[in-house]
């Protein structure tokens, strides 16, 4: 039996959800011997070695302005020379470039579009607009979570939903827990509780209630500490946010390629989300919390509600609520047994739900149930 031929397209490999998990994947069908595929980057900058390390065919089918409708040329071209039998998109705007070649070529489309749960959807829309023309032409939707792909509407017989899932061995060998601490709070202080979150400083992700929080727990709280860790185009804002005698109390790191060493000294994961712009699908920070076996509080709604069960693994808290947020806060930190059941239980899950081989393997049956389907 031939090897199937893949041909992945994502918008860019800078840091982000959806560029992780296409990561991930592609390190485990890089394992399997009966696949074979190639990926189209539509940027020059890539933020994961990983792929470079791969040793597969990377194009890159840059636009020149936002309006070069020579790459529907230049894909159909790509298309035609490797001949895949499947195309899998990772975002709108590939997944509509990708539609004509795919009909054209009789090529099978994956259309992986669904990695959030919009909010505020009208026509003038330009990613509902694609999501609505890209589905009838695709061959299957996927979703990172259900939540997802019912906000989209996507169509019941062609869709699936397939969880994030992570290589769990990026846990294991991580930095000095005591060193981590020395470089982040100048000495490895004892006792202290570390909060974190980490996310895009952008938008659709609520520093905003973290840092009143922080404000308001921090006084009577005086070994608490918050770690940020992120960038984007909120970050000088949000730090503006927080004055100099608080600055050693309320840390930015910034970007980070450590940050599984950095969740490692967390006691509670937070992540919260603008949900008056953003719906979550299912956030691989949540799942990094959980699989470094950290009690999670984050914002109710979305995917999130899949991986966060309430008082089991961690807490929800409604957007935009700081009291919620410190109430349960200072519920975790009276309560260290609480704490350890939650991680425990967040770790177990991140095992049977999470895991790279389980995702890996979903997306394996998904393609050559696609291939076996000459429809």
């Amino acid at each position: 039996m031939s090897a199937v031929k893949i041909l992945y397209f994502i918008d860019g490999l800078i840091a982000g959800g959806k560029q992780r998990r296409l990561v991930e994947l592609m390190k485990g069908v890089k394992l399997k011997s009966n696949i074979e595929f190639e990926i189209i980057v539509m940027s020059s900058e890539i933020h994961y070695n990983q792929v470079i390390d791969l040793g597969i065919k990377i194009h890159y089918l840059v636009r020149s302005t936002k309006n070069d409708f020579s790459v529907f040329r230049k894909f159909y071209k790509i298309c035609k020379n490797y001949q895949p039998d499947i195309v899998h998109c990772w975002d709108s705007l590939t997944a509509a470039i990708a539609v004509p070649s795919c009909k054209i070529l009789h090529i099978k489309l994956v259309n992986g579009l669904v990695v959030d749960t919009p909010v505020n959807q009208t026509i003038f829309d330009k990613f509902w607009l694609r999501a609505r023309l890209t589905f009838l032409f695709s061959n299957i939707v996927i979703g990172n979570s259900n939540a997802g792909l019912k906000a989209y509407k996507a169509p019941v017989s062609r869709s699936l939903c397939i969880y994030n899932g992570m290589d769990l061995s990026r846990f294991n060998n991580l930095k000095e827990p005591a060193l981590i601490r020395k470089e982040i709070f100048g000495e490895d202080l004892c006792g202290i509780i570390v909060i974190g979150m980490v996310a895009a400083f952008e938008e659709r992700k609520d520093y905003e209630t973290l840092i009143k929080a922080a404000k308001k727990l921090i006084p009577s709280e005086t070994k608490i500490r918050f770690v940020l860790v992120g960038n984007g185009p909120t970050f000088e804002k949000i730090r503006s946010e927080v004055s100099g005698s608080l600055s050693d109390k309320i840390i930015f790191l910034g970007k980070r390629s450590d940050v599984e060493s950095i969740v490692n000294i967390f006691d509670i994961g937070v992540l919260l989300t603008n949900t008056k712009v953003h719906g979550e699908g299912i956030s691989n920070s949540v799942i990094e919390y959980m699989a470094l076996s950290k009690p999670v509080i984050a914002t109710r709604g979305g995917g999130t509600n899949e991986v966060v069960i309430d008082e089991k693994n961690g807490y929800l808290i409604d957007p935009d609520n700081e009291d919620q947020l410190i109430d349960k806060i200072r519920i975790l930190l009276a309560d260290k047994t609480r704490m350890d059941h939650f991680g425990e239980r967040g770790g177990n899950m991140a095992r049977e739900k999470f895991d790279l081989k389980i995702m890996t393997n979903h997306y394996l049956e998904m393609y050559h149930t696609l291939i076996k389907n000459k429809n």
